[in-house]
């Protein structure tokens, strides 16, 4: 974790308060998460992908699920 700080100032864009991130902060990316912890902001870039990467590295489950839709009736035959 990066223990750098810099001094910024708040600014208003319309009804929002924002603030400029200084070049040496700039995050990954197009969107952001912001959330709030006590009276500190926390801003974490969105990560693509990594739901992806979680189940490459999980290994097939080796149990039998039931075929939960053997009683329905089949699509074509629904009316809506």
């Amino acid at each position: 974790m990066s223990t750098s700080e810099r001094h910024v100032r708040l600014f208003r864009n319309g009804r929002n308060q924002a603030l400029r991130i200084p070049r040496e902060y700039e995050l990954e990316g197009e969107e952001a998460i912001i959330r709030k912890e006590g009276d500190r902001l926390i801003v974490e870039p969105v990560r693509k992908g990594r739901l992806l990467a979680l189940l490459s590295t999980m290994t097939p489950l080796k149990e039998y699920f039931p075929n939960v839709d053997e009683d329905l009736p089949a699509q074509d035959d629904v009316t809506l």
